[in-house]
């Protein structure tokens, strides 16, 4: 199918995305798409610096007559989310994406496809090699590790870029100029422990939940979507207090900037309420198609039989985990009081696994404002450590100040009208973009975010729309023209 997706227009960026989607890229494992980034700027005979960290910077010349124009800088990230279904048998280590085109879409076979941020890196690498594009000077910035962490942008020295804009093509939506974002923190609560017997006269089962939408954990935070962590809880914590059982195991969730679309647990419960345990997963799993058809359509809870288990966690830690997950924060936590519509501060929920006497729950707390994040972030901290749990909060970034007065906002904002026929929105949004951290090592740099319809990001359900693909790359050329 590369090869399809290779004719589609317009070719060069769609060229230049299937080749980086052959590259695996998982964030902090990008050592393969750093050096493939170099090798395409050094084969082009520009130069190209890959920094301690390795950010890979490519600069290329004013297009002739354009050189005393104001150099502009192109970002976007080379690591990609790595989600696949259950039941799809891939390796992000060493497979490329499987790309499918349905319709007016493109999406990866059972995968996250990788257009979050590959559709901009691609789209940067199209103007590097034009030779008929109108552009001022340009400095492309290939950052690393956005996805978990954002430690590329973070570890990004000042004094290796000149330009005084800056273009971010990372945002998911075609009628969109974002020009704000969220700051976000790694949250963890963490300990170990020591398993006991399993109890005689007990048997054991897995309990799956699986067919949640999942999606962004900022930009899809607030559409009321399961947490695979939360639910599985919810219904953990109840047969805990009517009937008794004991955990073996919880795997829920994946990625911090995922919303979890499955958990698993292996339970064991006396051989005598056995009946009753089948029956409350047949009761529980009416309860959350009744409660969540509309936003997981395809969820699914049920129970089967598991063997080999001979340890349980202790009752104590069993009752104090259970609660607390109960009690964490998941979700929004304030809306914004002065732009409408905008989550102001939310906490993702990500990931809680416990097994072999250890522990963990993992948070994403994001805000825009960095007093109400340390606030939720008290909030998850107070409830784990009532329970004893070691708890940190790592990873810290800020957000993005929006600047609605700046001169690239009302020079793309009135593009976008003439163009399209139709004002721009002009935002802020609640996810965590590079723009507020790069924007601490160059404060001077006017920066601005847009990018091609790109749905389903974080999720095996990520599909960017070709038609709307065009309409970027319409946009970006003709942005780079106007630019004085």
């Amino acid at each position: 199918m590369s090869t399809a997706i290779r004719q589609l227009q317009p070719a060069s960026l769609w060229k230049n995305f299937a080749d980086l989607n052959a590259v695996p890229r998982p964030s902090k494992k990008e050592e393969r798409v750093i050096a493939f980034a170099k090798n395409f700027g050094e084969k082009l005979g520009l130069e190209t610096i890959v920094d301690e960290v390795g950010n890979v910077i490519i600069k290329k010349p004013a297009s002739k007559g354009m050189e005393g124009r104001t150099t502009v800088v192109l970002q976007s990230h080379l690591d990609m989310v790595h989600q696949k279904n259950a039941d799809t048998n891939f390796n992000f280590e060493t497979e490329g994406i499987k790309m499918l085109i349905e319709g007016d879409w493109v999406r990866a076979d059972g995968t996250t496809l990788g257009a979050d941020n590959g559709i901009g890196v691609a789209a940067i690498m199209a103007v590097l090699e034009s030779t008929d594009i109108a552009h001022p000077p340009i400095e492309a910035l290939f950052t690393i590790d956005e996805e978990t962490g954002m430690t590329g942008a973070m570890g990004l020295k000042g004094g290796l870029l000149d330009g005084k804009i800056m273009l971010n093509l990372d945002t998911e939506d075609d009628h969109e100029l974002t020009i704000g974002c969220a700051g976000g923190i790694d949250v963890t609560a963490y300990d170990t422990y020591q398993p006991i017997a399993l109890p005689e006269n007990h048997a054991t089962f897995k309990i799956s939940l699986t067919g949640l939408t999942g999606g962004h954990s900022g930009m899809d935070i607030h559409l009321g979507r399961g947490n695979a962590n939360k639910l599985m809880n919810r219904f953990l914590f109840d047969a805990n207090k009517s009937l008794g059982i004991r955990i073996h195991s919880i795997d829920g969730g994946s990625l911090r900037n995922a919303i979890p679309r499955e958990s698993f647990a292996v339970i064991a419960i006396p051989n005598n309420k056995v009946s009753e345990l089948k029956n409350k997963v047949t009761s529980f799993s009416e309860i959350l198609k009744k409660e969540y058809g509309s936003t997981d359509a395809e969820i699914q809870f049920e129970i089967s039989e598991e063997s080999g288990v001979s340890e349980v966690i202790p009752t104590d830690l069993q009752n104090q985990l259970l609660r607390a997950i109960y009690a964490c924060p998941n979700g929004i936590y304030r809306m914004s009081p002065d732009i409408e519509d905008l989550v102001q501060t939310s906490n993702n929920l990500a990931r809680v696994l416990l097994k072999n006497g250890k522990y963990e729950v993992l948070c994403l707390t994001r805000s825009s404002v960095d007093t109400e994040k340390t606030d939720e972030v008290n909030a998850i901290t107070s409830v784990f450590e009532m329970m004893g749990a070691t708890v940190t909060a790592e990873g810290d970034y800020p957000g993005w100040t929006p600047k609605p007065g700046s001169n690239i906002v009302k020079l793309m904002s009135d593009l976008y009208t003439e163009m399209f026929d139709g004002e721009a929105d002009v935002n802020a949004c609640h996810a965590g973009l590079e723009c507020g951290i790069l924007g601490t090592h160059y404060p001077d740099m006017e920066m601005i975010s847009f990018g091609p319809n790109i749905r389903g990001a974080h999720s095996p359900d990520e599909k960017a729309q070709i038609s709307s693909v065009q309409k970027f790359w319409k946009y970006l050329v003709a942005t780079l023209g106007q630019i004085e």
